[in-house]
């Protein structure tokens, strides 16, 4: 039988009540990242089996990689790549509970993004 006293019940406060914290924001792009490396893996999985296909295919493919806008995906899939390395190795950190205070979350939580911005430029500068 329905609830008839649903629209009485108070509501979780949910995204109106919490300010943004750094953890949260690391949390979220952590997840993001995954995400978009997955899609950035079926771009490279695509360009390779379009130089299996043929040249035609592959032409194609290529000219849509080495594009501007190509570039800026794969630029990007690097910098995710890079965040989820060093987000992930502050989660080693904190399997083994160093690091949980609130300080120190705070500052790893930018030191993870500065690493990745510089990791980022870093791996761009080698190739």
């Amino acid at each position: 039988m329905a609830d008839v006293n649903r629209g009485n019940r108070p509501l979780s406060p949910h995204l109106s009540i919490y300010r943004p914290q750094i953890t949260m924001i690391t949390s979220i792009m952590h997840r993001i990242t995954g995400v978009g490396m997955t899609l950035a893996a079926v771009l490279i999985v695509w360009w390779f089996l379009a130089a299996s296909t043929g040249p035609e295919y592959f032409a194609v493919a290529d000219a849509v990689l080495t594009s501007w806008f190509g570039a800026l995906i794969l630029i990007g899939s690097l910098w995710a790549l890079s965040y989820h390395l060093c987000n992930g190795i502050r989660h080693l950190f904190w399997d083994v509970e160093q690091g949980l205070e609130m300080e120190t979350a705070r500052k790893t939580g930018y030191a993870v993004f500065v690493a990745s911005v510089v990791l980022t430029i870093l791996t761009l500068i080698v190739i």
